[in-house]
């Protein structure tokens, strides 16, 4: 089968769980014999990149995907229109083309052509937003405009897949045109990962962008410090909110108690994450929430906050593989940081034991061997 993926970041080059997904599709579906062609933005130094069986074009230059941590528009136009053109000239060679629905402009392209190009078009649907998160995002004009072209990519032709009980009543909410399978499983790590004893350190790994909340993590902790005087905090990763988490840290005098190094070599970012009292994932929007099940891979508890963007929820049993903080309230995080420490080995465990009862649902073969069914149904 011809298969076209569509994604406007490639992992390792941008590093998240959507990232992850599609690199993994992409190896997996070459390795079962499969002819994939990778459409993608330029991301890399050299001439070209490396994926093995993936044939993989940049169709739009290499630009910031954010402005004042915020997404620029630009980016996503020029892709949309570098998928547009290549569709428009080598649609027909493909059986299948699946795409990202964000930054809905590819998806747009990809409709636009469908007949013409006689494939079939496959979404995923990591979150779809409210009409008072765009408003919020873009402003009361930006964020209409916005909330329209996601409709009209909801209404497009499609076979859809999503991650999250939330964005699946959300796209039957907003008429979805087309059959959707909720896909439960991203996790391709080991089936149980080594665990280490833990240490009083609270960790966070992931993109420093607004809704993630990362600077909230610094007062956190010097709340949770008048309790618990020697825990410290590992904040992992870079993006736009980097310099509020530096300055968190000074305004709390918490200099050498809590480090944000940036990226790391995966090594050490593994022994961090499974050596960690517990993951913080503050986030007010999330889509999935692979970290969660990373961390219980690894018997490690999470942290999520609850919200109403936030399907991350939906992978965290209170008490038994983390804790649901109310908000992002210091106060609050710091309740939840103390809960986890006095849950010790017993909570480690549980999460561990949470992991090996849905580690099959919870996995990547789970999900792909649903995309290769739907792939194959007429």
């Amino acid at each position: 089968m011809q298969i076209c993926l569509v994604y406007d970041c490639l992992y390792p080059y941008t590093v998240g769980g959507a990232e992850r997904w599609y690199r993994n599709l992409a190896e997996r579906l070459a390795a079962s014999g499969h002819e994939v062609t990778f459409l993608t933005r330029r991301q890399w130094e050299k001439k070209s990149v490396h994926v093995p069986g993936v044939h993989v074009i940049a169709v739009a230059p290499r630009m910031e995907l954010y402005a004042h941590g915020r997404r620029r528009i630009l980016p996503p136009v020029l892709f949309g229109l570098g998928v547009l053109w290549h569709l428009l000239r080598r649609g027909r060679t493909y059986d299948v083309v699946h795409t990202a629905s964000f930054p809905y402009f590819p998806l747009l392209a990809a409709a636009a052509v469908r007949r013409r190009g006689h494939f079939r078009l496959f979404v995923d649907w990591h979150e779809v937003w409210t009409h008072e998160y765009w408003r919020e995002y873009l402003g009361r004009i930006g964020g209409r405009l916005g909330w329209r072209v996601q409709r009209a990519c909801v209404r497009a032709p499609q076979r859809a897949f999503c991650f999250s009980r939330l964005h699946e009543h959300r796209l039957h909410a907003e008429g979805l045109s087309g059959k959707l399978t909720r896909l439960e499983g991203q996790y391709a790590g080991p089936a149980q990962a080594g665990r280490r004893s833990a240490r009083r350190v609270a960790v966070f790994a992931g993109r420093h962008i607004p809704e993630k909340q990362v600077p909230a993590i610094v007062p956190a902790l010097a709340e949770a410090r008048r309790q618990l005087p020697d825990v410290r905090g590992e904040i992992y990763g870079d993006g736009p909110e980097r310099p509020k988490v530096l300055r968190a840290i000074l305004q709390c005098g918490l200099e050498g108690e809590v480090v944000a190094p940036g990226f790391v070599d995966a090594a050490e970012l593994e022994e961090a994450l499974a050596s960690a009292l517990c993951l913080m994932l503050p986030s007010s929007r999330e889509g999935y929430g692979l970290v969660v099940i990373e961390a219980a891979a690894r018997g490690v508890p999470v942290v999520v906050v609850a919200g109403p963007d936030n399907a991350a929820v939906e992978l965290v049993e209170e008490g038994r593989n983390g804790v649901v903080a109310e908000s992002a309230d210091p106060r609050a995080l710091a309740d939840a940081i103390v809960c986890v420490d006095e849950g010790g080995s017993e909570l480690r465990d549980s999460a561990a034991e949470w992991f090996r009862r849905n580690a099959d649902r919870l996995s990547f073969d789970h999900s792909f061997a649903q995309v290769v069914k739907a792939y194959a149904e007429p």
